[in-house]
């Protein structure tokens, strides 16, 4: 009879870990599993990987320690990211100083004429109708004007299908929603203004569905630099 060499188990164990470490981050780097978001139970994983919990439960350990994910109170596994946790400050400098603000949307003029550019080249009709979805509930007297900002935005991000974008999006998402909470209740809080930003939304998503790339780069970009122009005409007291 052979008897098994079990010097080297540890070590093929180890490896299996390792693997399953590999394969949650890429669940991650997908954007399948966002920041702030909790990961599938033990159980499921390692049915989804076809490896045993113990492994499961050795890679969550591994992923822990160097801080993508952290334990949830009450059981389970949320993913973090080692940049959200700056995002509580950043978003608290935007609080407390408003010309800040200036600045995030001069970087906002940027990068989201490229994600609007992005969105009419890789939307789908699933994601152009949850657009649609997004911003009926803006049209309609929502109690969160913000909130459904906030949530527009990040749907455009998801019909990118930028990971780069989504992940950078929800790991600032807090500092966004501070954000446009100005703009929803201060900046910009008049019914006529309401009227302009969904009149705006709604070009650049019908640019989105019409598949046209510069069109609602072009739409994004008339949108972000009338907010952007609040921020001058506040700043000059005009």
């Amino acid at each position: 009879m052979t008897v098994p060499d079990t010097s080297r188990m540890p070590e093929r164990r180890e490896r299996v870990a390792d693997r399953v470490a590999t394969e949650i981050l890429k669940l991650i780097a997908s954007g399948d599993i966002e920041p702030g978001q909790n990961l599938p139970a033990e159980r499921k994983l390692a049915a989804m990987l076809e490896v045993s919990r113990v492994s499961v439960r050795a890679a969550l350990q591994t992923l822990k320690a160097q801080g993508f994910l952290d334990a949830v109170q009450g059981g389970g596994t949320r993913v973090v990211s080692q940049a959200a946790i700056s995002d509580p400050a950043l978003a608290e400098l935007v609080r407390l100083d408003k010309s800040n603000m200036l600045d995030l949307m001069e970087l906002r003029c940027e990068i989201e004429v490229w994600a609007a550019r992005r969105a009419a080249q890789h939307a789908t009709p699933e994601s152009v109708a949850t657009l649609r979805a997004t911003l009926d509930a803006m049209t309609r007297d929502c109690s969160d004007k913000a909130a459904a900002d906030v949530a527009f935005h990040m749907e455009i991000a998801r019909a990118s299908e930028s990971v780069v974008y989504r992940h950078l999006l929800g790991v600032v998402r807090g500092t966004l929603a501070e954000m446009l909470k100005y703009h929803r209740t201060e900046l910009f809080a008049t019914k006529e203004d309401d009227a302009t930003v969904i009149a705006h939304h709604a070009d650049i998503v019908d640019a989105i569905e019409a598949q046209d790339p510069e069109k609602a780069a072009s739409a994004m970009r008339r949108h972000v630099e009338w907010a952007r122009d609040h921020y001058t005409r506040r700043r000059n007291g005009s």
